[in-house]
Parts: structure tokens; C-alpha cells; sequence
């Protein structure tokens, strides 16, 4: 009986410290998501005294959407750890019952087994009829085990109502928690369905707004389209420059160990052969090129690159972002419109504050600077790798110097729709790829 009443509490503290963890990782998640909310909630209404509904403004009401909807999925993850805590502790309720009612009736057999046998007459009776002296005196210890057996049973019983009532009160407190979970999952839902019909609203607005937006996002592609083309051809520049200075590096390698060959060559010495006075031919210095093994990127031709080309690959999923405050306005790949119109990005984009400083990702070289349809574009060499940033102004760097990370280059520029945005594109000697998987997770 203990033994079952010990692995009851056990069980018990064990299912509560779980439970408790668990909740608080939710309430933790809950206060980020609130955080995140109340930022983009800020940013909603500057952006709506600065500019009219655009994508921008869908952007960040979509995005509030979904931080609203997780915070409504939290609340539910809370509520049905909750039930899982109610149903627990009116299990642990329901096995205390049980277990009193066990207790209850194993005293009152002992209880009325001593009533019977109360008599001193009795005791000594049992003693003496012992068979022997040894006997006599397990049966002392017996009768002493059973009084201790009887005051055990007593005190568990008050231990176990005591474990029982708890149980009850922890019953009540969860469900308090439940109702006030309950309400404020209501309330959140409220605010979710409000927030649902700005983000229609807006949407609906955008649809009106339909040929200045196709317009909009024409001219979009049209400035990708010609960064992406800058990209490739300082990829090709720097690959050409690489494949340059490694053939006048292996001429002027070649060249000093011709040198060095003739220099260090003996004069030949006639040499007689079996008294024939015949000279023996000594060969000359060979000056035919030997055959190098070609690097396995002709981007990394250095140990410079190569360990600067490391390191960059060792900061996947770390790199920090090009600007310090931002929305992803549209991610890399396939994006739809409020239209419904698929958008296919070569780039991540960035909504940030007109003016916002934009940093250096990584330490690199400036491959080139150029300006595309009155925005600035810088383009960073890191090894076989290369960021862009594009639609920036007031550029501070150029071609050829040496930056290091987090090295400011720009500020973001106003884009087409009149707000604050910056293109980071990502890239390598065959393709681009998606920066997002890495830059470090918001």
C-alpha cells in the first residue's frame, strides 16, 4: 500500500513539473509574439500616415495576420495542456478515492480485530502458548509490529486526504486557468477577425488599384532583371581577372625556374670513352611549361580567398541581416500578389525606413558599384561567393577596397512605390540562391 501510494505522488510531481515547464515556454512564446505584433503594428501606422494602401501596407497586415493566428494557436496549445492537467488531476482524485476507501477498510478490520482481542488476557495468552522461548519472543515482536502497523495505516490515511485535498484545490486553479485562457482566446479571435478584414480591405484596394500595381511590378522585374545581369558580369570579371593573374603567375613562375636552371647548369667536360676522345652530350634545360593542377574554382586562387571562402560557408544561417530593423516585403522565389499573380524573386526584399543604414553581411571585396535606373548597387566578392545590395543611395564604398562585416555601405532608397526598400541578393559563379536560409533567423 506504500508502495502504491508513493508512485501515486511520484507520478503526480512528475506530470506537474512537465506541464509547468511546457506552459512556460508557451507564455514565453506568447510575449515574443506580442513583441513582433506591437513592432508591426507601429510600423502598419507610420506607413499608413506616409503612404496609401500598397504592398507594403498588405505585407505587414498579412504578416500581423499570421502572428495574430499564432498567437491564437498558442492560446489552444495552452488549453489542451490544461484539459491534459484537469483529466490528470482528477485521475490522481479519482486514485486517492480508491485508495482511501482501501486504507478505511483495512483499519476498521484491524481496528475491530483489537477491539476484540483488547483484553491482557488475551495478549498474554498468545505469548505463553509459545512452544518455546523464541517463540515467545517473535510473538512479542509481532504484536509490537502490529500496534506500528495500525498507527502507519492511521497516518495514511491523513496523508492521503491531505495529498487528496490538494489535488482538489490544484482541480479548481486549473480550472480558473482554463476560463481565463478561454476568454482571452476570445478576445484574441476578435482581434484576429478584425485584423482579417483590414487585410480584405486592403487587398480590395490593391485590386483597383490593379494596372498601376502590374505596372509597378513591370518595372520591378525590369530592375531585377538588370542587376541580375550586373551580378553575372562581375561574376565573369572576377572569374576573367582570376584566370589572368593565374597565367602571368605561371609565366613568371616559369620564367624564374628557367632562370634558375640555367644558372645552377655546369658547363659540360669532354669525357673519354674507351679511347675514343669522344665528348659525351649533356642535355639541356628543358623549357617546355610543367603541367600545374588547376584550382578546383578559378574564383579561389588564393589562400586568402580560400580561407576567406571558409569562413563565409561556416556563417550559413548566422550572417546578420543587411539592416538592422526591416519587414521581408517579398521573399526569394515565388511570391503572390493580393492579385492573386505569382512573382518569381531573385532576391529577398527588405522594407525598412528610408535612410536606414545598410551593412556589409560579411567581410569581402567590392567587386563593382554601379547605379541601374537611379538607384545605387554594390556587389561584394567573398571568395566563390557574391552579395548585392541594390537600391541604395548615398553609396560610401567602390570597386576594388577591402570591407569588413557589418561595414556600412549605403542607406536604403525610396523604391517605385515611394517607401523604403533594399534588394540582398545572394549568389555563386553558377546561380543565385535564397539568402534567407543564410542570414540568422529573426
Amino acid at each position: 500500500m506504500l508502495k502504491q501510494l508513493f508512485s501515486t505522488i511520484l507520478l503526480s510531481v512528475f506530470t506537474l513539473i512537465s506541464m509547468a515547464q511546457s506552459r512556460e515556454e508557451l507564455e514565453r512564446q506568447r510575449v515574443q509574439l506580442r513583441k513582433e505584433i506591437e513592432e508591426t503594428e507601429k510600423q502598419l501606422n507610420s506607413n499608413k500616415q506616409q503612404t496609401k494602401e500598397g504592398l507594403l501596407q498588405w505585407k505587414l497586415i498579412s504578416n500581423k495576420v499570421e502572428l495574430q493566428d499564432r498567437v491564437v494557436d498558442n492560446i489552444n496549445k495552452d488549453l489542451r495542456i490544461l484539459d491534459n492537467n484537469i483529466y490528470t488531476i482528477q485521475r490522481d482524485i479519482n486514485r486517492y478515492n480508491k485508495l482511501l476507501d482501501t486504507l478505511k477498510d483495512e483499519y476498521a478490520k484491524s481496528m475491530v480485530y483489537a477491539y476484540k482481542n483488547r483484553g491482557n488476557y488475551d495478549f498474554l495468552n498468545f505469548i505463553f502458548s509459545a512452544s518455546s522461548f523464541n517463540d515467545a519472543v517473535k510473538r512479542v515482536a509481532y504484536l509490537k509490529s502490529y500496534r506500528n502497523y495500525q498507527e502507519i495505516q492511521g497516518q495514511n490515511i491523513i496523508r492521503t486526504q491531505e495529498l487528496r485535498q490538494k489535488r482538489i484545490a490544484d482541480l479548481g486553479g486549473s480550472k480558473k486557468e482554463k476560463n481565463t485562457s478561454l476568454r482571452s482566446k476570445a478576445k484574441e479571435l476578435a482581434i484576429l477577425e478584425e485584423e482579417q478584414n483590414e487585410k480584405d480591405r486592403i487587398v480590395a484596394e490593391l485590386k483597383k488599384q490593379g494596372k498601376s500595381l502590374n505596372n509597378q511590378i513591370a518595372a520591378k522585374k525590369k530592375q531585377m532583371t538588370k542587376v541580375n545581369n550586373a551580378i553575372t558580369s562581375a561574376i565573369k570579371k572576377a572569374q576573367d581577372d582570376a584566370r589572368k593573374a593565374a597565367i602571368a603567375k605561371a609565366k613568371e613562375d616559369e620564367r624564374k625556374r628557367v632562370e634558375k636552371e640555367k644558372s645552377t647548369a655546369k658547363a659540360p667536360s669532354p669525357v673519354k670513352d674507351g679511347g675514343d676522345n669522344k665528348p659525351v652530350k649533356v642535355k639541356e634545360p628543358s623549357t617546355a611549361p610543367i603541367k600545374k593542377l588547376a584550382p578546383e574554382n578559378v574564383l579561389l586562387n588564393t589562400d586568402a580567398k580560400i580561407a576567406l571562402n571558409d569562413k563565409f560557408e561556416q556563417n550559413r544561417g548566422s550572417l546578420p541581416w543587411p539592416v538592422d530593423k526591416g519587414n521581408v516585403l517579398m521573399h526569394y522565389g515565388l511570391n503572390k500578389l493580393p492579385s492573386g499573380n505569382p512573382v518569381v524573386n531573385t532576391a529577398v526584399t527588405i522594407s525598412a525606413e528610408i535612410g536606414t543604414p545598410v551593412k556589409a553581411v560579411f567581410a569581402g571585396l567590392v567587386s563593382n558599384v554601379l547605379p541601374i535606373d537611379g538607384m545605387e548597387v554594390v556587389i561584394i566578392q567573398h571568395g566563390k561567393y557574391f552579395t548585392t545590395y541594390s537600391n541604395l543611395s548615398g553609396v560610401g564604398v567602390k570597386a576594388g577596397q577591402e570591407i569588413t562585416t557589418g561595414q556600412m555601405l549605403g542607406r536604403v532608397a525610396p523604391n517605385l512605390e515611394g517607401i523604403g526598400t533594399v534588394d540582398f541578393f545572394m549568389s555563386d559563379e553558377r546561380s543565385s540562391f535564397d539568402p534567407e536560409k543564410w542570414l540568422r533567423p529573426k
